[in-house]
């Protein structure tokens, strides 16, 4: 302990100031017995500090840069050219057909003009619908992330901002006024932007929560049901897609949006992405594991099998529709998980069993 050399106290420099000693670049390991021996440099004095700027990274040791992204130009254009030649072709198709009709009865083409007209209009209609569906959608997708943002910065600013938007959006439901009423009565008495959203999730979507709880346990049974007793694999196939599209539309609604069908191909492909992300298509082990674990498979035939593990895999669509279409993640709530639906898909297998089985013969 004596030979160790005496440790100076630590002390703080301005960096303008004319006790920094900065030197050009660092010694390198090959010449550090040169400059100990020539040592020619100057040694900063003891009430001054010593600088030593680090080397800039060599091209070498850059990452490589990412690939660039794939446009999808041309297959815009395509879209864009095919559209337009098929509308040129309905609309000379109805101009020929009206002039058809003029040359055989003038009745008959004002008939046709009426008849066009009405159907313009419905195309404004429907292009009008798809469009405020998907701006529904837009505005829900901004305020989940505006949540999440306030939840994870503590930014009550955010959060009251999406609080006031998000009531707006339930205004005119009155299955949401008592919530509105009471975040009304409490938001200025929180500051924190965190505990904000908890409020939020607390009094104004537990209630639809449950509901769509409901709806996803309905129809994971309905599915269970009906593929385990349907005779036909086509059957099967066409009863989860529609049951899972019908499913994903009505939770959409129920937190607030309005798809059409243009909405409900986006919500589709969001909650495939929503699977994909968090691993819920993989359900050849993880389901039949939960199955094994509620001791259905022992008891079960394998077509009430199969039906069980549809409806386990609509309930975990549904699970991920309701993480898509609510406004807001959960933060203070834990959201739904595919074993809260096994205790419903378990009564109803039991009870297509007691259907199947038949009586004791006397």
């Amino acid at each position: 302990m004596s030979g160790e050399p005496p440790r100076r106290a630590p002390r703080a420099f301005r960096i303008d100031g004319d006790k920094i000693v900065e030197d050009d670049h660092a010694p390198s390991p090959d010449d550090a017995a040169t400059d100990s021996a020539t040592s020619e440099a100057p040694r900063p004095r003891k009430t001054s500090a010593r600088i030593i700027p680090e080397p800039l990274p060599s091209d070498e040791n850059l990452p490589a840069p990412l690939p660039p992204r794939p446009t999808r130009r041309w297959g815009r254009w395509l879209a864009i050219g095919l559209g337009g030649l098929i509308s040129l072709g309905v609309g000379l198709a109805i101009d020929r057909l009206v002039r058809d009709l003029f040359d055989r009865f003038e009745w008959l083409g004002w008939a046709g003009i009426a008849f066009a007209a009405i159907a313009v209009l419905a195309v404004l209609a429907l292009v009008i619908r798809e469009i405020a569906g998907l701006s529904r959608l837009r505005q829900i997708d901004r305020l989940r992330a505006q949540f999440q943002s306030a939840a994870d910065t503590d930014d009550s600013k955010t959060a009251r901002s999406a609080l006031n938007e998000l009531m707006g959006l339930y205004a005119p439901r009155p299955e949401t006024a008592h919530g509105r009423a009471a975040l009304s009565s409490l938001s200025n008495e929180i500051i924190d932007g965190r505990d904000l959203v908890v409020l939020t999730e607390r009094e104004l979507l537990k209630p639809l929560d449950a509901r769509a709880r409901h709806l996803v346990a309905n129809a994971s049974k309905r599915v269970s049901v009906i593929t385990a007793i349907s005779p036909r694999a086509v059957v099967d196939l066409l009863v989860v897609a529609v049951e899972n599209l019908r499913l994903i539309r009505a939770l959409s609604l129920l937190y607030g949006g309005r798809p059409g069908t243009l909405g409900a191909f986006r919500l589709v492909r969001h909650v495939l992405a929503h699977l994909a992300v968090t691993g819920g298509m993989a359900a050849g082990d993880s389901l039949l594991q939960q199955v094994l674990g509620q001791g259905l498979a022992a008891r079960v035939s394998a077509r009430l099998g199969e039906g069980v593990i549809n409806g386990l895999l609509t309930a975990r669509i549904g699970a991920a529709a309701i993480d898509v279409c609510r406004p807001s993640p959960f933060i203070g709530e834990r959201g739904p998980r595919v074993t809260d639906f096994i205790s419903g898909l378990k009564s109803a297998a039991d009870t297509v069993e007691e259907r199947e089985t038949p009586p004791p013969a006397k």
